[in-house]
């Protein structure tokens, strides 16, 4: 997995911290003169300010290459589809068989990965695994049938492109027509834009793990927390923090200090825009392309009502906000009835929001929320169920700060448990058929007990009703996992014939990530036998929320009673959370299985998976 390095451009201007936030009104990709006459002026024109083309197959041609971008009064070099960022939105219909003829105008190889479409594995398009990438100046025919419906995405699999614009919308129309009724249908794509060299990002994070967090606790904080707490509490708990090396506001690699984020490709302050009648129905179909952001979403005045979770159709449940990661996709239905409505999703960390707006007509805006305060990770987050965390969905009674336990020596953080003699995914083939719950003993694999990890957890929480950091106990209606229920239940009626379980873990202050301590390239693969029906548990042992995609085949959750939840193909995994699903191995090949925060996949979170 190598690393692309854009072209490093010195410029003369020193941008406000509000105008790196907020971006430019008029955003987006530069058209018109070559790029380097452009490099000194703070503000260019541009071709769309959000506005993203659609195309209707079955039959595609997309051009990758470097185009500039202006986003925030810096120019700089995007990774670009057919000359947009976000890529075209390509609209197909189940059913047919589509082509996708993919030609590479850049000086590195490229590919493209269809996120969450089930197709023979040499069409995934992950480079190393599933075939050895698109090189320069070729071109590579894709080729699939559809085999579903719904709202998914694409982008690329090869270095930081990713993270440098290459994504787009993919809608597939369902063979018999739709049944989500609506008067309006807009996608709403989230992402991130770094404005940096990717790898310089990246080098900063493995020197300094929190290099980007700009909500570290301050001198101003402690004689706060002195004030509520007592100045014995409040020294305890920094002390606690500093001998575990780790921030109790790590929340995200990334931040507001070094990304922009954005809507459809357009700044907060470009704002995207989406008409309406009042009185209309809308589907907003919500992708978070993102490479490092978790996004908060909500309208403020309005209900969502969620239809359908990574492509597949639900129960409807209505709420008021929801999280999503990188990977995941959320379809909700609105009915507005006043002129405008902001469409707010913070950052999971709280320095910053991509934002639209839905009106009667343009030029129209609503208020646009202030960012909710930075909560701390509690010791429920650290630990799990020794914690003293009480769940529940939309309002949660978790801890603050103000209030944790000072027992940080019974913390997983120091050796804890037996480790196993052999890696977790063998010992899971030993178990018998015909599992019923899932396995709730902890076993920690040897390969944990080394320098990549600097965290493991005894005692992790099975809830799926937990909303996560910075949405407990907010006042508002949050989705949680235990609200998805797929329509129609799973895709396999067998229980499991056998566990997998592995652990996410990574070490903050050298900022390496991995599965069972192993990093991609000191593991080795993951083996499912065809057609067996496997159950994999992922237990996290970090701190951080690790959205986990496995290419190729569905992941159907389970409660930790065994019973069946949702259908999914990129599931977030809580701090200190043990959850479970099953998989049909009903797909022959070699596929990929990786965080989708992509620092954390490039830096090791990833595992092949062979299906023979």
């Amino acid at each position: 997995m190598s690393f692309n390095t854009l072209p490093k451009i010195v410029m003369p201007v020193h941008l406000s911290r509000r105008r790196f936030v907020q971006g430019l009104a008029a955003g987006g990709v530069i058209s018109g003169l070559p790029f380097m006459a452009l490099a000194g002026k703070e503000a260019m024109p541009s071709t769309h300010t959000g506005s993203v083309p659609e195309l209707i197959g079955p039959n595609f041609d997309l051009v990758i290459a470097e185009t500039p971008v202006n986003f925030t009064g810096k120019p700089e070099m995007a990774t670009t589809i057919n000359g947009s960022l976000p890529g075209p939105t390509l609209r197909m219909r189940e059913g047919d068989t589509v082509t996708i003829r993919v030609t590479n105008k850049l000086r590195d190889s490229t590919s493209i990965h269809w996120h969450g479409i089930i197709l023979p594995y040499r069409m995934d398009g992950v480079p190393g695994i599933s075939f050895p990438g698109i090189a320069p100046g070729e071109t590579f025919v894709y080729r699939f049938t559809l085999e579903q419906s719904g709202t998914y995405w694409y982008h690329s699999h090869s270095g930081m492109q990713e993270l440098t614009g290459m994504y787009g919308a993919l809608i597939v129309e369902p063979r018999d027509g739709e049944t989500i009724r609506v008067d309006r249908d807009y996608v709403m794509l989230l992402s991130d834009w770094t404005g940096a060299d990717p790898m310089r990002v990246f080098e900063k994070l493995k020197a300094h793990g929190d290099n980007y967090n700009i909500n570290r606790p301050t001198a101003a904080d402690f004689f706060r927390d002195a004030s509520r707490m007592g100045m014995r509490a409040a020294l305890d708990t920094r002390k606690m923090w500093n001998e575990m090396r780790m921030s109790p506001t790590d929340l995200a690699d990334l931040s507001s200090a070094v990304l922009t984020y954005l809507a459809n490709g357009a700044t907060p302050a470009g704002n995207w825009t989406g008409l309406f009648r009042p009185g209309e129905r809308i589907r907003l179909r919500f992708i978070n392309g993102a490479g490092n952001t978790f996004y908060d979403v909500r309208i403020p005045g309005l209900k969502l009502t969620v239809v359908q979770a990574d492509g597949v159709n639900v129960e409807p449940a209505t709420v008021d906000e929801f999280r999503f990661g990188p990977g995941q996709t959320c379809d909700v239905v609105v009915q507005p009835k006043d002129d405008a409505y902001t469409v707010f999703a913070q950052s999971m960390e709280r320095t910053g929001y991509a934002r639209g707006t839905l009106a009667v007509r343009a030029g129209l805006t609503a208020p646009v929320p202030a960012l909710d305060p930075v909560q701390w990770l509690t010791m429920g987050d650290m630990m799990g169920e020794m914690g003293g965390m009480n769940h529940g969905s939309g309002d949660m009674g978790g801890m603050n700060h103000d209030s944790m336990p000072m027992q940080h020596n019974m913390m997983g953080m120091k050796p804890g448990g037996m480790p196993m003699d052999h890696s977790q995914h063998n010992m899971g083939a030993m178990a018998g058929g015909g599992l019923g719950k899932p396995s709730q003993t902890v076993r920690h694999a040897r390969t944990e007990y080394g320098p990549s990890t600097d965290m493991r957890v005894d005692t992790p929480r099975t809830n799926l009703d937990d909303p996560g950091i910075g949405l407990r106990n907010n006042g508002r209606r949050v989705l949680v996992l235990s609200d998805l229920s797929t329509l129609g239940g799973p895709l396999d009626p067998r229980g499991a014939e056998r566990e997998i379980e592995l652990h996410l873990t990574g070490n903050m202050e050298r900022y390496t990530w991995s599965l069972d301590g192993l990093e991609f390239g000191k593991s080795s693969p993951v083996h499912f036998k065809y057609g067996e029906r496997v159950r994999v548990i992922l237990q996290n042992d970090t701190m951080m929320t690790h959205p986990m995609h496995l290419h190729g085949m569905w992941s159907e959750l389970e409660t930790a009673e065994g019973k069946f939840q949702a259908r999914l193909h990129t599931i977030p995994v809580q701090p200190a959370q043990r959850i479970s699903f099953l998989v049909t191995a009903d797909a022959l090949g070699r596929w990929a299985w990786h965080c989708h925060l992509l620092f954390h996949m490039d830096a090791g979170m990833f595992r092949e998976v062979v299906v023979a």
